[in-house]
This record gives C-alpha cells, structure tokens and sequence, in this order.
C-alpha cells in the first residue's frame, strides 16, 4: 500500500466518528477507565481484546516487542502470564521498565501504558492456573519458550512426553519456571481516534509521591 492510499484508508476509517472523549468522560481511575473500555472491546466483538502488544529491552538495549494477553486489571497494575525463562522474561529480570499497547482498530481505540514489572506470588499465579484448559498447562510444561528447536517434532515429541507423565494425574501442577509478571503503571494514555487527525489523548500520570494521579490531555 503506498502512503497516499495509506492515508485515504486512515480518513475514511476516522471521518464520521462520534462523540469526542474529554476529562468529564473518564472513569475515576486508570484501572476503571481500562475495565470499561476492555468491556466495550469484549462487547464489540473483538478478536482477543485483551491481547495487548508487550515491549521490553534487554541487557545491550536491543528492543523487542510481542503480543501477550492481559489477564488482571486491578488499582496496583495489569497482569499477564508466561515462562519465566523466556526472552521476555529475561528482559523483564535485566530492566524491570516496560511498556504494554491495547490496539483497538476497529474501536479507534489504542491503551498505552508503561511502568515498572514485578513477579506475581506464586499463590495469584496457582489461582489462575487452575482456570487454564489443560493442554494450554501441558503445553506450559512442554515448551522450552524461546529456546532453539531441531523442528517441530521436536516440540510435538515434548508435548507428547509431558502427556504421558501427567496422564494420571487429575492436576496438572504449575510448572516452577512458569508465572505471573504484574505492570505498574507510571502512565497510561486512553487514545480515541477523531477526524483530521484531531484525535483525543487523555494520560493518567502518577505523581512523585507515587500515590497521586494527575491527568494530562496531550496532542495527537
């Protein structure tokens, strides 16, 4: 697509939107205001309206960026779940800074935050493991998550062991290298698309005393 088509597609996906989005709109907190448009993503019939694009830098500042899922938004900070010995994972142990995006496209709706990551206890992590199907905590146990395989029989072969060592077992456990990392937030921006690129941008930005939030409108 070139960027005179490019453009034409953005305008006619922005012209005619609704209502603008101000202060007054706001839920009274970060988390509420995020709870209420997850809610509306869910509504709307979006595909995995929790998945939100995941950014991390590693020990010689190289970024990397991949889509994860959300799955706990609470006043301290929003939660997702993956192998302790992943890539991201090692990011996260090597700079605690991260940064999430929820794009919602069709909405004309984008979340940014960032903040600073924490492991979960291991009791929140068993909480919800026990809500996962079971071939997503076989494939836990099975995956050696960013490692370098042989092929994919490699990986099939893996899974089918794990299979068979769990085969009586009524629970799968959690494994050891497999949890929850928390984002506490710093700032997050609610984005709502407008016409003419006169879009709304609403921050939630904590104070110093790391209790106080204010709220900023910046330009799109």
């Amino acid at each position: 697509m070139t960027v005179d088509r490019a453009d034409r597609v953005h305008s006619k996906l922005v012209d005619g939107l609704g209502a603008g989005f101000d202060v007054a709109d706001l839920a009274e907190s970060w988390d509420l205001q995020l709870a209420r448009w997850l809610a509306e993503a869910t509504e709307a019939g979006l595909a995995e309206p929790n998945g939100m694009v995941l950014a991390t830098v590693d020990l010689d500042g190289a970024p990397s960026t991949r889509s994860v899922l959300c799955k706990g938004v609470e006043p301290r900070g929003i939660v997702f779940y993956t192998n302790y010995t992943s890539a991201k994972s090692r990011d996260l142990r090597s700079n605690q800074r991260a940064a999430v995006t929820f794009p919602w496209y069709a909405l004309h709706r984008q979340v940014n935050i960032r903040g600073t990551v924490e492991r979960v206890s291991r009791t929140e992590t068993a909480a919800y493991w026990a809500t996962r199907a079971r071939g997503s905590q076989l494939g836990a146990w099975a995956s050696p998550q960013s490692v370098v395989l042989s092929s994919r029989q490699a990986l099939d072969d893996a899974l089918a062991a794990i299979t068979r060592r769990f085969a009586d077992s009524a629970e799968v456990p959690v494994p050891p290298h497999w949890g929850g990392w928390m984002l506490r937030p710093d700032r997050v921006e609610f984005w709502q698309g407008r016409p003419n690129r006169m879009h709304d941008r609403l921050a939630f930005d904590l104070g110093n005393d790391q209790t106080t939030w204010r709220i900023h409108r910046l330009a799109p």
